[in-house]
Formats: C-alpha cells, sequence, structure tokens
C-alpha cells in the first residue's frame, strides 16, 4: 500500500510540474472565462471525478463559467469570523502545511525542506520577519478561493513578483527546493490598528492558477502582468473584510512578528476555515482562545 501511494505521488508530480505550465495555466484562464452554462456543468461534472467539490454553502446561480466557480462568494453566515481582538484570524479556508518559528530568516517548506524569507520576499529589509511566526494556508482546487483580512488593519504595500507556476501540493513541496521563491507571487504588507504590529500576507499562484485580484488596487495580477510591480496603498480593512480572490486554487502563507504564537491546534495538515483562529498577539498567553 506504501508503495501505491508513493507510485501516486509521483506521477502526480511528473503530470503537474513536467508540463509547459505557463502555457497550460494560461490556458486554462482562456477556458475558464467561456461563458456557456452546458459547458460549465459538464466541466463541473469531471471536476467532482477528482475533487470534493462542495457548492452548498455557495450563493445559488446559474453558473456560466468556470471563473464564476472558482471565485463564488458564499451566503452570509457561511463562515464565522472569530472576534477576539487578541486573535489574528484565517484569511482563507486552507490546509495548514508548514508553520511555527522563522529561524533566522529561515523557514520549513516540508520536512528536510527550507528556504529564505528574503528570497521569497525580495524585500531590503527582512528583519521584523526574521524571528516571527508563520504559518503556510494550502487552498485546494475545490475550496473556496476568496481570502479576507485577518485582523482590523491598513493595507499599506502590495509588491508583485513574476515567476513561474509549478503545483504546490504536498508532492511538489518535497521535491522542488524553494518552490514558494520560484512562482508568481505578491507581497502583501499591512499594520494592525491593535499595537501598530506590521504582517505579511503572500499569495502564491500555482499551475492553473496564476491570476490573483485584490481589490486594494485595480489590477489583475496574472503571468502576463508587465508592472508596474509596486503599488502603495492606504486600504482600511476590518476583521474579515474580503481582500481579493485567487482563480483556482494555491497558497497564503501569514508573516507574523516576534511575540505572536499560533493558536492551540493549528499544526501541519489541521483544516482550517476562513476566520477561525490562526494566531495569538503579543501578551495574549497560552490560552485557547473563545
Amino acid at each position: 500500500m506504501l508503495r501505491q501511494l508513493g507510485a501516486l505521488e509521483t506521477f502526480n508530480f511528473l503530470v503537474t510540474n513536467r508540463i509547459p505550465r505557463v502555457a497550460l495555466t494560461r490556458w486554462m484562464g482562456w477556458y475558464s472565462s467561456i461563458r456557456s452554462p452546458a459547458l460549465t456543468r459538464a466541466s463541473l461534472a469531471l471536476w467532482r471525478l477528482f475533487t470534493d467539490l462542495d457548492l452548498s454553502e455557495a450563493e445559488p446561480r446559474r453558473y456560466r463559467s468556470l471563473h464564476e466557480v472558482f471565485t463564488r462568494r458564499l451566503v452570509p453566515g457561511a463562515r464565522t469570523v472569530c472576534a477576539d481582538p487578541a486573535v489574528l484570524a484565517s484569511p482563507c479556508d486552507a490546509i495548514v502545511g508548514a508553520c511555527g518559528r522563522v529561524e533566522d530568516g529561515l523557514l520549513l517548506q516540508a520536512k528536510g525542506s527550507t528556504y529564505r524569507l528574503e528570497d521569497l520576499l525580495r524585500m531590503s529589509d527582512c528583519r521584523p520577519w526574521a524571528q516571527g511566526t508563520y504559518a503556510t494556508l494550502r487552498l485546494t482546487s475545490a475550496m473556496y478561493h476568496r481570502f479576507h483580512a485577518p485582523h482590523d488593519m491598513t493595507l499599506a504595500h502590495v509588491s508583485y513578483i513574476s515567476g513561474d507556476a509549478f503545483n504546490v501540493n504536498p508532492a511538489a513541496l518535497k521535491r522542488l527546493p524553494g518552490l514558494f521563491c520560484r512562482n508568481e507571487r505578491a507581497v502583501l504588507r499591512a499594520t494592525l490598528h491593535a499595537g501598530g504590529h506590521e504582517i505579511l500576507l503572500v499569495p502564491v499562484a500555482a499551475v492553473l492558477v496564476a491570476s490573483i485580484r485584490l481589490h486594494a488596487i485595480d489590477v489583475r495580477l496574472h503571468l502576463r502582468h508587465r508592472g508596474p510591480n509596486e503599488w502603495p496603498c492606504a486600504a482600511e480593512l476590518r476583521k474579515g473584510d474580503e481582500m481579493g480572490w485567487f482563480e483556482h486554487g494555491s497558497t497564503i502563507i501569514v508573516f507574523a512578528p516576534p511575540g505572536f504564537a499560533l493558536v492551540p491546534g493549528v499544526t501541519a495538515g489541521h483544516h482550517i476555515r476562513m476566520g477561525e483562529a490562526l494566531m495569538q498577539l503579543p501578551g495574549a498567553g497560552s490560552r485557547a482562545p473563545g
């Protein structure tokens, strides 16, 4: 059985990474935008053969394209945002990947594989987060793809970093060192209203995704984007406010400065929903949030 699982994982890696990733991703962007209810229904039927897609929480509607499915909204009340001001909420539905402390600018990608914070962020000064706390949040293709403000905050700056479109599933993370540093991504820097702490959200695109939309800037970030790459902004957000979306599924890495801590139970493999407690602010202690 273990040998079979290993063979399936290797096959998955080869199929999703040893392909013309950029071309396929651009094609998927075109295909998902085709407006045809009949084609969309057929595509959803095929999609459900490979994923646990559940649209029961989505706003009731007739989907005219796969893009509308990928970027669907939820019905009011489908997610509860933790109101505790001492808690940083999860910005998205996800499976928690590597998480914990950043050690001298190094963090874990997968067991036995690390990467450098400065290679991911491409910032002139990464010291505020070099000893901080991080959580890697992986969105599968079937999940809700919109992401939200984890706390009351001001989104101060957005950086776009062009790159590749490797798959970011566990099979690829084990085999490709520095994978997040290779892919297209954005770095969102925000200041919390509580304590003035600066946090980072890093949405990372992947094969078939490679398209990120942020409400704070009127630009669609994707593989054909040629600049600009820096946007100062001053978007005021309340905890739970929608920030943007992926057009398929991918990863968001959350970085907080020293003093923050993962809430009890947030470990690799944990399924978390948007709005649930992710990290405790400094001074919150080790209590479980209510």
